[in-house]
């Protein structure tokens, strides 16, 4: 028998900031006459950031614009986006209270203080006699959905890939299609408006596209991918010179588009032979396998994956880390790098590993004070991606190479961006430097160095650590904490 509808539901939009292909919503519309739909601007999220001295924070700017969107659709309905600001587990009984609803709808969140945040919220409900429904939303394959023979998760990414290709099938992701008529929506006539930016704190950041979040500006992006780059994928995704990849990782973080249209359109390519199809859903695959890590192993927030490596003596170096963020290493391509997550918000997938295992390996730093220093930058920050990705680096975490796997920067660069394409962009004082000198230019003949107008050490720095030498100390480092 099916269960009764209820007069009103109301959804909470969170990770998922769009309209369409919404679990969530789904599920509010198919148990309710009616549906409203509210975001809340979370102050503990918030106030850190306020207190860092962050202004220009371009997540709170991506979210409002987001937000802008999905209300302009809502009102063109006659309805609206209710929006608060304070703390859910006070806001959302309130705003249900105000609305009538019986039921709150939302989408699950693997990060354990959004775990906490929704456990208490569905207290504070219960107790004002309003259900608390969650569903799965930001990925395919949940973290509970997917065990090892042994009954425990998987915590090798090659056999995790391949019971997930061997669960999911093309229907399972198909996008789901829903009627959000007028008729359905709940009327909210004297719903606020918006906040501004600078309400919540925050300015607008220098050169912001007003093109650049929502889901419409996901779904051209998604497209464009899908005509242009996907095919090729597997050859350009490693070039940071080249625009070879999807630039979808924001939209993923804030669902402005739903992984199952992503996951549908790579099976479909994927059938089609496409090797670039293949590449990008084992990326996709790959952010599964972390947010199920951190689900199961939430310790991973604050301490290695492996405990053996919570041993390591980590340098406290101030000038390096500072070198490191402000991309003055003296290693071009590290730089480059950091000045493009510095200047952009962004940073592209080879050189987070690079930057990574620089920090960690080269300058022997905490791997956690890096992953900070990206969850402060970083537009797209995931903090199972992210997280997963910095301990990958460190070799702290769940990946069967051993901790002698270090980049060598010079190498990495010769080999991604061979004609310094890349690294002239980020790190002009360096561009007049031939190609085979761009990558060390400490190591070019004096001569030539010279010709490019460049003083080492005063237009741009000599290497704050020698390469050889510092993997020496690195294998030292984790050999002292893997035999104690």
């Amino acid at each position: 028998m099916a269960a009764a509808r209820v007069p009103v539901a109301l959804v909470w939009l969170r990770r998922d900031l769009r309209l369409e292909d919404n679990t969530a919503v789904q599920g509010a519309l198919d148990c309710a006459d009616r549906v409203a739909l509210c975001f809340v601007f979370d102050d503990e999220i918030l106030e850190p950031l306020r207190r860092l001295g962050i202004r220009e924070d371009r997540r709170v700017a991506f979210i409002l614009d987001a937000l802008a969107e999905i209300d302009r659709d809502l009102r063109a309905r006659g309805s609206a986006l209710l929006v608060e600001r304070g703390r859910p587990v006070e806001c959302i009984p309130r705003i249900a209270a105000a609305i009538g609803a019986c039921e709150v709808h939302a989408n699950e969140d693997y990060e354990p203080a959004a775990v906490r945040r929704d456990r208490d919220v569905a207290a504070a409900l219960e107790r004002r006699g309003v259900r608390f429904r969650l569903y799965k939303d930001q990925v395919v394959v949940g973290p509970t959905d997917l065990l090892a023979a042994s009954g425990k998760p998987y915590t090798v990414f090659t056999p995790y890939k391949k019971a997930w290709l061997h669960r999911v099938r093309r229907d399972d992701v198909r996008p789901r299609e829903y009627d959000l008529a007028s008729a359905r929506l709940l009327p909210v006539r004297e719903a606020s408006s918006l906040p501004e930016l600078s309400a919540l704190g925050f300015e607008r950041p220098s050169g912001w596209d007003a093109e650049y979040a929502g889901s419409r500006a996901a779904r051209r992006r998604f497209r464009a991918f899908l005509r242009e780059k996907i095919d090729r994928y597997n050859r350009t995704r490693d070039y940071p010179a080249l625009d070879g990849t999807s630039r979808l990782s924001v939209h993923l973080r804030f669902g402005t588009i739903s992984v199952r249209r992503l996951v549908y359109a790579a099976l479909e390519r994927l059938a089609g032979g496409s090797t670039g199809a293949e590449v990008w859903l084992s990326e996709l695959i790959w952010r599964e396998f972390f947010m199920q890590i951190l689900a199961h192993h939430p310790h991973v927030v604050e301490r290695s994956f492996k405990p053996q490596y919570d041993r390591i003596r980590w340098s406290d170096d101030e000038e390096l880390f500072a070198a490191w963020c402000e991309g003055r290493t003296g290693y071009p391509l590290v730089d480059a790098g950091m000045r493009q997550l510095n200047r952009t918000g962004y940073m592209h997938n080879r050189l987070r590993m690079v930057t990574a295992s620089f920090l960690t390996k080269h300058l022997g730093i905490d791997w956690r004070r890096g992953e900070r220093y990206f969850a402060l930058r970083l537009d797209d920050y995931d903090m199972a991606a992210n997280n997963g990705g910095w301990q990958w680096a460190a070799s702290t975490g769940c990946d069967a190479q051993p901790y002698f796997r270090i980049f060598n920067p010079v190498a990495q660069s010769r080999r991604f961006d061979p004609e310094g394409r890349f690294i002239r962009r980020f790190v002009p004082e360096l561009a007049r430097l031939p190609d085979d000198a761009i990558h060390a230019p400490w190591a070019a003949p004096p001569l030539v160095v010279a010709e490019a107008g460049v003083i080492l050490g005063r237009d741009y720095p000599l290497p704050v650590v020698d390469h050889a030498e510092a993997r020496e100390r690195a294998l030292l480092m984790f050999r002292r904490a893997t035999h104690v």
